[in-house]
């Protein structure tokens, strides 16, 4: 075991968990599904059946990862946000077939509280503000808030706030790195 469990978590067989992952106090990793290296899972975390974690990332307290999510390299997982798998559930219907896929691309962040509905994509580097409800798609470096969600502007890779001038270009403050706007479109320039 190259990843380390708190005495309370509860590891079932046939997961996957990989090196240097770290699962906390009293959360529960279910078969067939897949953690990547360097992972933090925090105190009371679910992972259900075939959720696939990337590598670097992070998952606060008290979160539920639900069959269809998934999330690549170098997410956060804000305390208590929710993620949902079913667009209309009922308690005395079954929909185990109806589970829609909700992909959190690399290096997004979703807030404390926030809540996503099933079948959504967060793109790349967004930033999803604490307590926001996202019912559609959000584009990369797209700084959302609200319920429902609403684009307020747009985040470097850092999480910065971006100010585009005449020439579509903005600079992160931290990095000094360059993204350009093009219609709704921001993309980073190496």
């Amino acid at each position: 075991m190259n990843y380390y469990a708190h005495p309370t978590a509860v590891i079932d067989e046939g997961c996957s968990i990989g090196n240097g992952s770290k699962v906390w106090h009293f959360s529960h990793v279910m078969p067939q599904s897949v953690i990547g290296e360097n992972c933090i899972l925090g105190q009371n975390v679910l992972v259900s059946p075939r959720v696939t974690l990337g590598n670097n990332v992070k998952v606060q307290n008290n979160v539920s990862l639900y069959t269809g999510v998934v999330c690549e390299d170098d997410t956060f997982l804000g305390p208590s946000m929710v993620f949902t798998n079913v667009i209309n559930p009922r308690s005395f219907i079954e929909r185990k077939n109806e589970f829609r896929t909700t992909l959190v691309k690399k290096g997004a962040t979703i807030g404390a509280n926030a809540t996503v509905i099933c079948g959504v994509t967060i793109g790349a580097f967004a930033l999803i503000g604490a307590g926001a409800v996202v019912t559609k798609d959000v584009p990369d470096f797209a700084l959302v808030m609200g319920n429902p969600a609403r684009q307020a502007g747009w985040v470097s890779r850092y999480g910065h706030r971006l100010e585009f001038g005449s020439d579509n270009r903005a600079v992160c403050p931290e990095t000094g790195e360059t993204y350009e706007k093009t219609g709704d479109t921001v993309t980073w320039i190496r």
